[in-house]
């Protein structure tokens, strides 16, 4: 039975201190706390990459955790490192979170230097088998738990978005501008910047909508041929497919309405149209804008039942329970 866990990942966001704890290291290694699992941190800020690896071994060894649990986001630890924990044993995890478009230039890479993985992409699991990795779980990003859940809050915007900024996120806010659809922009390159994770949930809870932007390659025509550097991302971007991502989850389990681009296998974890409401295109996306800003009661509807849906069996604790049931059956099998 798993009860030790060393967390490895960032403790900021993307290693940036000013920016303040990463939603990697709230969501896993916080939430492993909270639900009283014995958990010993190394993060990647604190190290320079040699140190690393050397550091991660021997506290490993040191220890004796039942689980070390990895949140890699690019080459910080080396396959010799993962080799060497598994081969003395040690039961090793990543989360990949970045599947649909990562796997097949990095994740592969890394896949079988771990005794599991777990994935948030789900026709991806087959491809980890392909590869020789039996041990993967599919599994999906969450929320945090809300703040200050409050229910019947005063609207300050019609629309809200929350994202970091993006040319085809750009594109689609001017154009909903045009339309005459004025959407509020937070986060990293709009005008209000970045916002606390405490900011968000108030802006959620105080926006009649909230949309979810993709932001990956799009193939909206007008939108190609709205910029040459946006034909140039098509061919460049690495970012080619659209997947679930801890957005629609956060926006419902912290009180909003969610109208949110579809991605597949969307309605694993929403019934959509009841709890919430997605689009497959901008035309959907303004269409459905002025129809929820009309309809009251069936937006708050979908609301009401869209937070019920989240905070029953989308929080980081509801996957956390789930998966790590999977890897108890694992490791014993091992």
């Amino acid at each position: 039975m798993i009860k030790k866990i060393l967390y490895i990942g960032f403790q900021y966001e993307y290693g940036i201190k000013n920016d303040g704890d990463g939603l990697n290291k709230k969501a896993w290694h916080d939430t492993f706390k909270a639900l009283d699992y014995e958990v010993e941190s190394i993060y990647f800020e604190d190290y320079e990459h040699s140190e690393l690896q050397n550091v991660i071994i021997n506290k490993a060894k040191e220890d004796h955790t039942d689980l070390i649990f990895f949140a890699l986001q690019s080459n910080q630890i080396e396959f010799e490192t993962l080799k060497t924990l598994k081969d003395n044993g040690f039961f090793t995890v990543n989360f990949f979170g970045d599947d649909g478009w990562r796997f097949d230039i990095w994740s592969y890479k890394y896949a079988n230097f771990f005794s599991a993985c777990l994935t948030t992409e789900k026709l991806k699991v087959d491809k980890y088998k392909e590869i020789g990795q039996k041990n993967i779980i599919y599994t999906q990003f969450a929320s945090l738990e809300p703040i200050n859940h409050v229910t019947g809050a005063e609207y300050k915007y019609d629309v809200s978005f929350i994202g970091g900024i993006s040319h085809y996120r750009k594109w689609f806010i001017q154009r909903l501008l045009k339309k005459g659809i004025k959407v509020e922009c937070f986060g990293t390159g709009w005008e209000n910047g970045r916002v606390s994770y405490a900011d968000m949930e108030n802006i959620i809870q105080s926006s009649r909508i909230n949309l979810n932007i993709t932001n990956s390659v799009v193939y909206d025509i007008r939108y190609v041929l709205s910029n040459p550097k946006h034909a140039i991302s098509l061919v460049r971007g690495l970012k080619n497919q659209s997947e679930i991502k801890a957005r629609v989850f956060e926006l419902t389990a912290q009180g909003g309405f969610t109208l949110s681009e579809y991605v597949p296998f969307l309605e694993d974890y929403f019934s959509i149209g009841k709890e919430i409401s997605c689009y497959t295109n901008f035309d959907e996306a303004e269409a459905m804008i002025m129809y929820y800003l009309k309809k009251d009661d069936e937006r708050e509807s979908i609301k009401e039942f869209g937070i019920k849906k989240a905070l029953e069996h989308h929080l980081y604790k509801h996957r956390i329970k789930e998966f790590m049931l999977e890897l108890n059956k694992i490791k014993v099998g091992m």
